[in-house]
């Protein structure tokens, strides 16, 4: 057994996720942060509202177009040197972020922050899912996606405790410090290991993109993820601000309540999705689709709580419940996807759901800006509950007339 197959050693496969969760965390950290600290930026940079929610937009915008670009890379090239490489620019982004001073500066820094980080999920991903074979691949892509949690969490307190402290260009200066560190142990280990064979029989052809299109599952999935992600970022957007101004928090508490509760419960659901997902898979191999319906439809009634509830007791309690049913939807969106789509398409196939939903979440965050004193962020999560609802309804249907040809299809493939 040659020590450097990643298919073949279970233990290098675990050290590569380990070491890709790590830069995950690191990812969501920085791009995290920002969102705790909008009172400081307000009166400091002199941001409106509106300008607030384009921080979160532009940053989403420019990392949805680089999604589906990184995701060819990703599957023509080396991934291995593609995470790396995304690891090191966002880095240096961030820490460039901290000697912003004015409110254009930051959104340019928040673009280029799209760039960056947009060459890393689509490989990190799918070097994942190579490594394993199907009946395992959703526990891997839950733990690698837990790494998104926890970044959530750490960035989002971390941010709001140093912009309490009057130091959030510091709190910049920090975490890019820690990720151009990082990378150098990073690099030492993906040199010396090989990057998985996927098991397609098949060539796929130079532009992957062409194939996905011909997956009716797969282009549902292509709508139904906008529709999730845009409440997920409503909520990393605006709820810190949300609980700031409703309860009367400082930045550092906000952005404690807004995340640990809501992320806590999320890692719960990412993990037992995973596990139930590849026990279930066994029986049926649609069960990763109706775990996203499951997650759906339950989280619906708990996003509208989320922004209804009056006391903050309640909020937590809603935050927790949306936070566990929501990571059954977090941690099978992708693996599910690999069960209809081609196994050398991986990467370009989480770029192109990553371009679908992080073009919508964009607007989440700007809706949130614009329509803060106006619609108000609670009846917008109200709206959301309604979308999330009819998703659930269109992912039953496909489930039943487009899953049973794309997987056989796939299977061929």
């Amino acid at each position: 057994m040659e020590n450097g197959s990643l298919t073949r050693t279970t233990r290098q496969a675990n050290l590569l996720v380990g070491c890709m969760w790590f830069a995950y965390f690191l990812n969501y950290c920085d791009r995290q942060a920002v969102f705790a600290m909008f009172p400081s930026l307000k009166s400091d940079l002199g941001m409106s509202d509106a300008q607030l929610g384009y921080v979160g937009s532009v940053f989403l915008w420019v990392y949805a177009f680089g999604c589906p670009i990184s995701g060819q890379l990703g599957d023509r090239f080396s991934k291995r040197w593609l995470v790396v490489l995304s690891l090191i620019v966002w880095s240096v982004v961030t820490v460039g972020t901290g000697l912003v001073t004015s409110g254009a500066m930051m959104l340019a820094m928040r673009a280029a922050m799209g760039v960056s980080e947009s060459l890393y999920m689509s490989s990190a991903v799918a070097l994942t899912a190579n490594a394993y074979e199907p009946a395992k691949r959703s526990r891997a892509v839950s733990v690698l996606m837990t790494g998104q949690i926890a970044g959530i969490v750490a960035g989002g307190w971390f941010g709001g405790w140093m912009a309490d402290r009057g130091q959030w260009r510091e709190a910049f200066f920090l975490l890019g410090a820690v990720g151009v560190i990082y990378a150098l142990p990073y690099f030492a280990f993906l040199r010396r290991v090989e990057e998985p064979k996927v098991e397609s029989v098949n060539p796929s052809p130079v532009f992957a993109l062409k194939s996905l299109m011909q997956v009716k599952t797969f282009l549902l999935q292509c709508v139904v993820f906008p529709v999730f992600v845009f409440g997920l970022w409503l909520l990393y957007g605006w709820l810190p601000t949300f609980l700031h101004d409703k309860f009367s928090l400082n930045q550092a508490d906000a952005a404690f309540n807004a995340t640990v509760f809501l992320q806590a419960a999320t890692f719960i659901g990412v993990i037992s999705g995973g596990v139930l997902a590849d026990v279930l898979y066994r029986h049926t191999k649609a069960a990763r689709f109706w775990l996203l319906v499951a997650g759906l439809m339950l989280s619906a009634p708990c996003i509208h709580a989320l922004g209804s509830c009056e006391s903050l007791a309640m909020t937590r309690v809603a935050a927790t419940l949306f936070g566990l049913f929501s990571g059954l939807m977090v941690g099978n969106i992708f693996p599910s996807a690999f069960d209809v789509v081609r196994a050398d398409a991986r990467a370009s196939a989480v770029g192109l759901l990553n371009f679908c939903g992080a073009i919508m979440s964009g607007f989440a965050t700007l809706f949130g800006g614009l329509w803060k004193q106006t619609l108000g962020i609670d009846r917008l999560l109200s709206i959301t509950a309604i979308g999330y609802l009819a998703a659930g309804i269109a992912l039953i249907i496909g489930i039943k007339l487009l899953f049973p040809r794309d997987h056989h299809q796939q299977q061929l493939s």
